[in-house]
């Protein structure tokens, strides 16, 4: 493979924080590479060095002669005057480029070639700058968060477009279905240092782990050592003899290895006093519209108590507006949305908190609260709570002005969970953060015992936390599949067309309707035989699980209310839910009928 680019023990510091140092590697021509890293340990700062926008303090860089390097930053700066044409194209008066420039744009949702620049958001003048970077053509592409500000169509567009390009390639993304697809080569910058590994994402982490489990290994062996060594040390100087100079210079090798730190996993932070009540929230019949644009057209929703929805769908459908509508605040144009009184909504948004730049990171915790209730007598403190999003007792004393981007974003994220919500809603939250926080993340929101809104166009992360979505289609058209977002494309492929499937929720009023027709419609003849669809066998198996639930439960009360050991208020509680109760059940059993019917044909 022919080189494009070597590094040689390449160091770079600000002041006294040292971001790497000595590292080397090297990239041949047709390679993906995948770069990962903690925030804040320079991740940017090696891409911007190695585009020659950023000096370094020592090393080597040695680019193949002639070659062409094009460079996508996390923040690109245009001139607000330019057309968007002129912007993302420079090449005047070549019909076929100008076609191909608009083919491109076409695929990142940019239709106006002549908006100018100065009236897009900062997300439509990233794209642009991706559509630059993509139609110059050069040999080596690298790009800092390319699928930020992108929806899930256009991650999966570029997703093919980089896996068929035979363009040499090196990315910084959080985004570990797209590393995992398009990217061969992954490079770990963890402690100062450089590590290669030849393979995708999922071969990444295997290695790494043993890669931490030989480091553990070697640090235990070295303790062990040390310890013997360390008493030898401490006999009185005559007692070593001359000879043994040597011994002395390896204890010294050895005690560097034995006080080596590795960075432990936490362990999964659990809250056990977090209530919420049944009732959590109901959109009762409810639309909005901007102008042409429908956000909602008469949408009933009733939430879940310990729910974990999932919110996915193209630019521009409504998502963000749902959830304000939600927290109140955006209001409908009509119906009504109903909040229950035990919920204590967490907020995370897209646009993020304005911190004090003065104000140091432990500072801006503790200002809301100096500890969590975590239930059972256990606390946790905002340094601990700190530290579990890795934050190093260290970096908790730096001032916000010198965090990074992610860094910042991480602290905003514990800002919301030290207020020790009930009911966390995080509109974009992966943007930005490193995988190893995403990680913590995810099994933080698994363990949650409170209710859960995700707004993301990260897929591997709604894979690990929902256990259904609400897909936006645009126009008010809202899909409600029972199942997480692979799952949901599997049914899309499945079905062979992107209908709504039949469990979709779509106002009040039709579930009326098919519960009044249902006694007569599963005993008519169907008109063709079919196949129960894959999202309708999870749904009937979910029936059948809920059905033995809500049996159980209904047997505990009617022996509970028959036991003459309840007291005047649990009876008064089981006697209002044994109706609801018995209505749900009807409900699940009636529509379990429904596609057995189907199953049996």
């Amino acid at each position: 493979m022919v080189p494009y680019l070597d590094v040689q023990h390449l160091t770079k510091s600000f002041g006294t924080l040292m971001l790497f140092r000595d590292i080397s590697f090297s990239i041949a021509e047709g390679q993906k590479v995948g770069l990962i890293a903690k925030n804040g340990t320079g991740k940017s700062t090696l891409l911007s060095i190695l585009s020659g926008k950023e000096g370094y303090d020592s090393g080597e860089m040695v680019f193949r002669r002639d070659l062409k390097v094009g460079f996508l930053e996390q923040s690109p700066v245009f001139d607000p005057g330019e057309s968007v044409l002129d912007a993302c194209f420079n090449h005047h008066g070549e019909e076929e480029k100008v076609l191909r420039a608009k083919q491109v744009l076409t695929q990142l949702k940019i239709g106006n070639l002549q908006q100018p620049m100065g009236q897009l958001s900062g997300g439509q003048q990233k794209r642009v700058a991706l559509a630059n970077v993509l139609l110059t053509e050069p040999d080596l592409l690298i790009l800092d968060e390319p699928t930020n500000h992108l929806d899930l169509e256009m991650i999966e567009w570029l997703e093919g477009y980089l896996s068929r390009s035979h363009r040499t390639l090196l990315m910084v993304t959080h985004d570990r279905f797209f590393l995992d697809r398009v990217c061969s080569v992954i490079l770990e910058l963890d402690d100062q240092t450089i590590y290669t590994y030849r393979g995708n994402y999922a071969y990444y982490l295997e290695k790494r782990q043993e890669r931490i489990d030989n480091k553990r290994a070697e640090i235990a062996r070295a303790n062990n050592l040390y310890r013997t060594e360390l008493e030898w040390m401490r006999r009185m100087p005559q007692a070593r003899g001359h000879k043994a100079k040597y011994r002395e210079d390896a204890f010294y090798e050895l005690e560097r290895v034995a006080k080596q730190r590795l960075e432990e996993r936490q362990l999964r932070l659990k809250a056990n006093n977090i209530y919420i009540g049944s009732k959590i929230f109901e959109f009762q019949y409810v639309s909005k519209r901007f102008d042409d644009i429908v956000i909602l057209k008469d949408f009933y929703y009733n939430f879940s108590r310990f729910e974990k929805m999932g919110i996915v769908g193209n630019n521009g459908t409504g998502k963000s507006t749902f959830v304000k509508m939600l927290l109140g605040q955006v209001q409908p144009d009509d119906g009504k949305i109903v909040i229950g009184d035990t919920v204590r909504f967490g907020y995370f948004s897209q646009e993020g908190l304005q911190f004090n730049e003065q104000q140091k990171v432990i500072d801006i915790v503790r200002d809301i609260a100096e500890y969590v209730d975590l239930g059972s007598g256990k606390k946790l403190s905002a340094s601990q709570l700190l530290q579990y999003f890795l934050f190093t007792p260290e970096q908790q004393y730096n001032y916000v002005y010198k965090l990074s981007g992610g860094e910042r974003r991480k602290l905003y994220l514990c800002t919301v969970l030290m207020r020790n919500p009930n009911f966390l809603v995080l509109d974009e939250p992966t943007n930005d953060l490193d995988i190893v926080t995403l990680q913590i993340l995810e099994e933080y929101l698994q363990d949650f015992p409170g209710c859960v809104i995700v707004v993301s166009h990260d897929r591997y992360f709604m894979d690990k936390v929902v256990d259904h979505l609400l897909v936006f289609k645009g126009q008010g058209n809202i899909k409600d599949f029972p199942g997480n977002y692979t799952q949901y494309r599997e049914w899309e492929k499945c079905s062979g067309e992107k209908q709504e499937p039949r469990g979709e929720r779509t106002s009040q009023a039709d579930k009326k309707n098919q519960k009044n027709t249902s006694l007569t419609s599963h005993q008519s003849p169907l008109t063709s035989k079919r196949k129960l669809s894959y999202k309708e066998k999870r749904e009937m198996e979910q029936l059948e699980q809920d059905i033995a639930a809500l049996e159980e439960e209904q047997r505990q009360i009617e022996e509970a209310l028959c036991g003459g050991t309840t007291s005047v208020e649990e009876i008064t509680a089981m006697s209002k839910r044994l109706p609801v109760l018995k209505d749900e059940l009807d409900e699940k059993s009636m529509r379990w009928l429904e596609l057995s019917e189907v199953e049996s044909l």
